[in-house]
């Protein structure tokens, strides 16, 4: 049996009325490549989110996009029934095609029926928060959410979702949702290199909005920074932790789901993520995006 740590980095934050941990895990990597098909090894996929729970965290971030399918199954296989302290997070938005394209599916039937194939493989009667997927895969683009966001609003008045979120949208789209609803989460692009969001960032913590980075160490393309580099080496510390360890410091309403198909990788992301970060540290970090 794991080890939990003491406590994850970060504490816990409140998505509405759901408690979660600061440090969560994002499923996305546990399907085939390009987030298409099978795992190469499905039992070391399992490993890895029986590993999360016992370890402590309770934000599993997922779609029934991946894989198709593929990420929600697996997540029942590995957890189901799951703990109460568990909170499963998903969004729709978008599907797949056989070319492994993420076409935009926001029409008020596609999510309905999104919605619906979400509860199905989870094998849950309502989901605890649904993040409405907008923009494409270029990122966030401008135009009206209000359909898309309303259907899902229905959808929530219906009792089978708790809490919404958007993610991939711009600032204008969030004013817009919370308009019409209230959100609990914003999913956006950022880490160190990206900081497009720094203002929005800090005017979702004044509402008491969480914000949830994807990408959180670059993407398909790891972060490059000299600056990241040398505070490594001070730190005697891998340069992606320092980038976790940053995120946390950042704002406090900041979510981290990095994911893993090793559980190995899955600790050591949890330890990076507790580095302590001087003044000095924080300093030269934050003039990378800048």
């Amino acid at each position: 049996m794991s080890t939990p740590f003491p406590s994850l980095p970060g504490g816990t934050w409140a998505l509405g009325d759901l408690a979660v941990t600061r440090f969560g895990y994002g499923a996305m990597q546990l399907a085939g490549p390009w987030v298409m098909g099978p795992p190469a090894d499905r039992e070391s996929a399992l490993a890895v989110l029986r590993e999360a729970v016992a370890l402590g965290i309770t934000h599993i971030d997922t779609s029934d996009a991946y894989g198709p399918r593929v990420t929600n199954e697996l997540i029942h296989e590995a957890l189901h029934p799951y703990p109460e302290s568990l909170h499963v997070v998903t969004k729709v938005g978008a599907t797949r095609d056989e070319q492994g394209g993420w076409p935009t599916a926001r029409r008020p039937g596609d999510l309905r029926r999104q919605v619906h194939d979400n509860l199905k493989s989870l094998r849950l009667d309502v989901l605890d928060l649904v993040n409405l997927r907008l923009g494409n895969a270029e990122g966030p683009q401008p135009g009206s959410l209000a359909e898309a966001f309303e259907t899902l609003v229905e959808l929530q008045q219906q009792g089978l979702i708790r809490h919404l979120g958007i993610s991939n949208a711009t600032e204008e789209q969030v004013t817009e949702a919370q308009s019409i609803a209230p959100i609990v989460c914003v999913q956006n692009m950022y880490n160190l290199a990206h900081r497009h969001d720094d203002k929005l960032i800090d005017r979702l913590a004044a509402d008491g909005v969480a914000y949830v980075p994807f990408f959180p160490l670059g993407g398909f393309t790891p972060l490059q920074s000299s600056a990241l580099s040398a505070v490594a080496a001070r730190l005697e510390a891998p340069r992606m932790s320092v980038a976790l360890a940053w995120l946390l410091h950042r704002s406090p309403n900041i979510l981290l789901i990095p994911g893993t198909s090793s559980t190995a990788h899955l600790r050591q992301n949890i330890a990076g993520a507790g580095l302590s970060l001087s003044h000095e540290d924080l300093t030269e970090l934050d003039d990378i995006g800048r």
